[in-house]
């Protein structure tokens, strides 16, 4: 049970989630192993029964855990089969290295749909939305994301104050499906200089979409300086 650690970020449930999808998808929760029931994480972290019901609940619309009256709830068979960094936190990222993580909003705009990687039609509206991320003040990601507010109204109105989109879409808005597009290219001018970059320079590049059933959530394009970012993923034989 002490291996279950909040981050301290966002609303408590989304804490919790987190906590029991890294015991998940890193083994210390095996395929089939028992999560504790929901009394028992309302002592461990201080929390209410909604609030465990609900951290639960996200859990197992990611397919992380299945639920059932009798057996009490387990880690889905299939956990271990999915990517350990599908949905990584950069901010999460650089604490756990022992770092600051700061935040900065560089740019947005609510606007229709256009050419866009969302396969969205033209009328539906977006949160086009960029932010910086830093550790111990230097720049580590550039974050361009289009959210579908058809998916995520909230987030129109969401100042991103205290927690980035990123972090407040995991908080918020439920997934069952993502993908990922990982590749290395020069860096443009303009991402160039928010990473403390030359342009030109080899840049690290993730693409993600994510659904919440067949409804497109965000697509999200993640910059990283090459010579400073790595990404490490961790799998047994046979999932």
């Amino acid at each position: 049970m002490s291996a279950f650690t909040l981050d301290g970020e966002g609303p408590l449930h989304g804490q919790i989630r987190r906590a029991l999808s890294g015991a998940i998808l890193t083994g210390r929760i095996p395929p089939g192993g028992r999560i504790p029931p929901e009394s028992e994480l309302m002592t461990l972290f201080g929390a209410s029964r909604m609030t465990v019901h609900r951290a639960l609940a996200a859990l197992a619309a990611e397919g992380l855990v299945r639920r059932n009256r009798r057996a009490g709830t387990v880690a889905s068979p299939e956990a271990r089969g999915r990517a350990v960094f599908e949905i990584w936190d950069i901010g999460a990222e650089i604490r756990a290295a022992g770092h600051a993580h700061r935040f900065e909003i560089l740019s947005r705009a609510v606007r229709q749909a256009g050419d866009d990687e969302l396969d969205l039609p033209a009328a539906a509206r977006l949160l086009d939305i960029a932010t910086r991320h830093l550790s111990d003040g230097a720049p580590m990601q550039v974050e361009e994301r289009l959210i579908n507010l058809a998916a995520a109204p909230a987030a129109a109105e969401e100042p991103f104050a205290a927690t980035p989109p990123g972090r407040w879409l995991l908080d918020h808005i439920p997934w069952t499906e993502a993908e990922h597009a990982i590749r290395a290219v020069a860096a443009p001018a303009r991402v160039a200089r928010l990473l403390g970059m030359k342009a030109g320079d080899a840049a690290l590049v993730v693409e993600r979409r994510t659904w919440n059933g067949s409804v497109p959530v965000t697509f999200a394009r993640l910059w990283h300086p090459g010579d400073r970012h790595r990404l490490v993923g961790r799998f047994s034989a046979g999932g």
